[in-house]
């Protein structure tokens, strides 16, 4: 499993009301290029094509904080290739769709690039145990 990095501004987005992750619209970018801790909005990176790539949109299914330590927890999302190839992508960006710039919250680095061919499938495992993230 790869390790998920969060981006700097994230914390202080947190702090000016930019997120509500319990509710808002979270959505997977997927790019070749590496992202950098001081990116903060999704047109800092660059996406590959999605033209035949299923829907990005992770399913949250804990938002809950418990003893002061939040955990956001997604369900895994299999991505399928359908009518041609998706990629090649390294890395896949946690990013905010309902916040005004499309806020960046984190990424994981699967360390090589992947291209999928038509029918493939990459499954983004979004940890349900420890979650896709933690705030203590």
């Amino acid at each position: 499993m790869a390790t998920f990095n969060k981006f700097n501004s994230f914390v202080e987005a947190m702090a000016e009301k930019k997120h509500n992750l319990g509710s808002d619209t979270l959505t997977w970018a997927l790019t070749n290029s590496a992202p950098a801790a001081a990116n903060t909005v999704l047109t800092d990176i660059t996406q590959i094509s999605y033209t035949n790539c299923s829907a990005r949109v992770p399913t949250i299914t804990s938002s809950a904080q418990t003893s002061g330590t939040y955990k956001l927890v997604l369900a895994d999302l299999v991505l399928t290739a359908s009518g041609g190839t998706v990629g090649p992508f390294r890395y896949v960006v946690l990013f905010n769709d309902t916040a005004a710039s499309d806020e960046l919250i984190g990424y994981y680095d699967y360390g090589s690039s992947i291209t999928l061919a038509d029918t493939e499938t990459f499954t983004i495992d979004a940890d349900p145990t420890n979650g896709v993230l933690q705030l203590v």
